[in-house]
């Protein structure tokens, strides 16, 4: 009954459609390990199985064998016995004779019994031969799956590490262009330009102040000289 559940659970886990099932978890890494650790544990089971049929099995090999022993040395008996019988009939001895037979006869019946031993036995053999065979075709193909497992774990993790340092960058990006560095610095050149602006006005509107003031000067001259013009007149 144990060899038949480990069958069942070898073949069941062997049918395993593994990317149907990464599909439908929510967590595939876990899932993953958890299926890691099924094939495992069911691995260890499945040797545990093995051993323990293929020591049933030299068990009734050696009842076989024992059973074959005694079926041949039985044969030699019964044998035996009638060569005595005949030996002992031919001399005359009748009664002697009979009872040499009639051992033979329990001999052939004994050989009779342990050979049917041995038919039961060798039934037997086979039986548990085509278990052990199973037994070990499946854990071999398990040993396989576990390592196709344990390469699309290992794989799975790097490309999850991968798409969350992607996932990251993008969000950094992302919060990059919202940002904008340069709308500000657009606003603070426009500021500079303003301020700009003003130092060039106010540069034209000191040197309109200093022109008329020259000019002023100017004015105050010519009218010195008028006077002076003037007054030389008078005098001659």
């Amino acid at each position: 009954m144990a060899q038949t559940t480990i069958l069942g659970r070898v073949g069941q886990l062997l049918r395993a459609n593994i990317n149907s099932m990464l599909d439908g978890a929510e967590d595939p890494e876990k899932m993953l390990d958890q299926l890691v650790r099924d094939f495992t544990n069911n691995m260890s089971d499945a040797q545990d199985a093995v051993a323990q049929t293929i020591g049933n099995l030299r068990m009734v090999e050696d009842d076989c064998k024992e059973a074959q022993d005694a079926a041949t040395d039985w044969g030699g008996k019964a044998a035996a016995a009638s060569k005595k019988a005949d030996e002992l009939r031919a001399a005359g001895n009748t009664s002697d004779a009979d009872r040499f037979d009639s051992l033979a006869k329990l001999a052939l019946g004994r050989q009779i019994s342990f050979e049917a031993q041995v038919k039961t036995f060798q039934t037997q053999i086979d039986q548990q031969s085509a278990t052990v065979d199973q037994l070990k075709d499946g854990l071999q193909k398990m040993t396989v799956r576990r390592d196709e497992l344990v390469q699309k774990r290992d794989e799975l993790v790097a490309r999850a590490k991968m798409a969350n340092a992607q996932t990251q960058v993008q969000k950094t990006l992302k919060n990059v262009s919202v940002m904008d560095p340069t709308s500000e610095l657009s606003q603070y050149e426009d500021k500079i330009r303003h301020q700009e602006a003003m130092a060039r006005g106010m540069a034209e509107v000191n040197a309109s102040s200093i022109d008329e003031q020259f000019a002023s000067l100017q004015g105050d001259e010519d009218k010195v000289e008028v006077d002076a013009r003037l007054a030389a007149l008078k005098a001659k």
